[in-house]
């Protein structure tokens, strides 16, 4: 999988351009007139069109001034807003806060009846304790320059764990088992998040799978940490940025790294077994 865009931005990008193309020739004015009346140079009109350069609000307001359409700015600007939001950086959008982050996504998480998870990083969200939550939260802080809201930000994330408890969710969960031999914190954290992993793993609404180091592959290749929410959206964590991920057919290719991912997992005892191991492994 591509770790740096997505498909889905690119078709949006492509979509927008063709519905510009098409004002344009609605109004007769060829793209090197509307770029002479623009004063742009003549080429950008093409790139914008093709969806390889993302018009700014003021590009698209130029388009529909010049070609008689203004009535589609409002809507023309939503729908870029949008696909600006499909890839979002890190640092852009814990601009206002870590807590805000977290509280971004409520909506979503009560919603959704069917979570897969799958982690390659750290322990996923939901089933984190307060101190691991903190602890790797407080590296974000350190790394990105964020506002220190870290007690707050920790409050949101502990009070969204109440779906695992309340209404109809289900949970599938996938770890890496070398997330359970990464110390994050201390060791004294660890071992209480890996014995929560125990503790939480027996609810009848999780299903908790570990991908035991030295397993033969196959197909399930180690990705980018990704949660899906039913068959809607999937949200993927990448280094700099933050991406949602809503066009079926990309979609569809996520459930099926989940499903082979699945398939070299284990699970009951055995998973209880590597946790178990892991906090041995600490002495």
């Amino acid at each position: 999988m591509r770790v740096t865009s997505s498909s889905s931005v690119r078709q949006a990008r492509e979509a927008l351009g063709k519905r510009l193309r098409e004002i344009r020739k609605d109004s007769g004015l060829t793209a090197r007139e509307l770029a002479s009346r623009a004063g742009w140079h003549e080429s950008k009109c093409s790139r914008i069109e093709n969806g390889r350069t993302a018009p700014s609000y003021d590009d698209l307001r130029t388009y529909t001034l010049h070609c008689d359409a203004e009535d589609q700015t409002a809507d023309l600007i939503a729908t870029a807003r949008n696909i600006e939001g499909t890839y979002v950086e890190w640092r852009r959008l814990e601009r206002a806060g870590l807590k805000r982050v977290q509280e971004s996504v409520t909506p979503l998480f009560e919603r959704t009846r069917r979570f897969r998870t799958y982690q390659s990083w750290v322990v996923p969200g939901l089933l984190q304790t307060a101190a691991y939550t903190r602890a790797v939260l407080a590296t974000v802080t350190a790394l990105r320059d964020v506002p220190g809201d870290l007690d707050a930000a920790v409050a949101v994330r502990m009070d969204r764990q109440r779906v695992l408890h309340t209404g109809n969710h289900r949970f599938a969960m996938l770890v890496e088992e070398w997330v359970l031999r990464t110390v994050i914190g201390d060791g004294e954290i660890m071992a209480g998040q890996l014995d929560r992993l125990i503790a939480l793993a027996s609810l009848p609404s999780v299903s908790l799978g570990i991908v035991p180091l030295g397993v033969q592959r196959g197909g399930g290749w180690p990705v980018e940490s990704f949660t899906m929410y039913d068959d809607e959206q999937v949200n993927v964590e990448l280094v700099s940025a933050h991406l949602t991920v809503t066009q079926p057919g990309e979609i569809a290719e996520y459930a099926k790294a989940f499903t082979e991912l699945s398939a070299i997992a284990v699970y009951g005892t055995a998973a209880r077994a590597l946790i178990r191991s892991a906090i041995d492994s600490l002495g």
